[in-house]
């Protein structure tokens, strides 16, 4: 029964995750979390979150923005090698409890005037892409952190979706290589990972149908409503 529970959830957060460009994982760990227990938990969210990040890529894949995607994973590389080497003895709270309360004066910023005359540029995508990788590697999910620069991009929601989840997919596959190295996925992780990511397919296909019929006005409406939301979340249960 329970992993009927885990194919369910994993479903509905891919399709959330589609939908939005977030939000998946953190309805996803908490379940998982109870199933395999917490310390497996975040190197079996990155083997599911592979293939539900390549799915949601591969169905938007004709509406990728390269530039912006490899400026991001030139900052989310290294320091997804480095918080994934630390994840074994790190206590990454007061991370999350931060990146949080950016999150939510980075969306309060961009309603204020002034926010209109700044654009985000390469820098900034650099340091979008820092920051993802580092808490991606401590927690298993950044969260909407890397959705928050790509939103900044003004792109059309098919685009902004499947731009942030190949940038996810990459440094995904790369916390795989890192975690194995320590010995963090073991075969049982593996298994139910991909169990979930069977899953994830199908919630990244119904997903795309949703964003399909949504504007961009109502879009970026939602999605800024819940990056404030999860950001309150990081900030307050973690």
């Amino acid at each position: 029964m329970e992993y009927l529970l885990l194919f369910v959830v994993a479903y509905l957060a891919a399709t959330v995750s589609a939908s939005v460009g977030f939000g998946g994982a953190l309805i996803f760990l908490p379940i998982l979390a109870n199933i395999v227990g917490i310390k497996e938990a975040v190197p079996v969210l990155t083997v599911a979150q592979i293939f539900g990040n390549a799915s949601r890529f591969w169905f938007g894949r004709h509406e990728l923005q390269w530039k912006p995607i490899l400026y991001f994973l030139a900052g989310s590389i290294p320091f997804a090698i480095l918080s994934s080497s630390l994840y074994s003895g790190l206590n990454a709270d007061w991370v999350f409890k931060l990146v949080g309360g950016f999150l939510v004066l980075v969306v309060v910023y961009r309603h204020l005037n002034v926010a209109k005359k700044v654009e985000l540029g390469n820098p900034g995508m650099v340091l979008g892409g820092t920051l993802t990788g580092f808490l991606s590697g401590l927690t298993g999910s950044a969260g909407p952190t890397g959705a928050l620069f790509f939103l900044g991009l003004n792109l059309p929601p098919v685009a902004y979706v499947a731009s942030d989840a190949f940038a996810s997919l990459v440094l995904h596959l790369t916390k795989i290589v890192v975690y194995s190295k320590y010995s963090l996925v073991t075969t049982k992780g593996l298994l139910v990972g991909t169990f979930a990511g069977v899953a994830m397919i199908g919630g990244s296909y119904t997903g795309k149908l949703l964003l399909s019929r949504i504007s961009k006005e109502k879009f970026l409406m939602v999605v800024e409503g819940l990056i404030v939301v999860f950001g309150l979340q990081m900030m307050f249960l973690a």
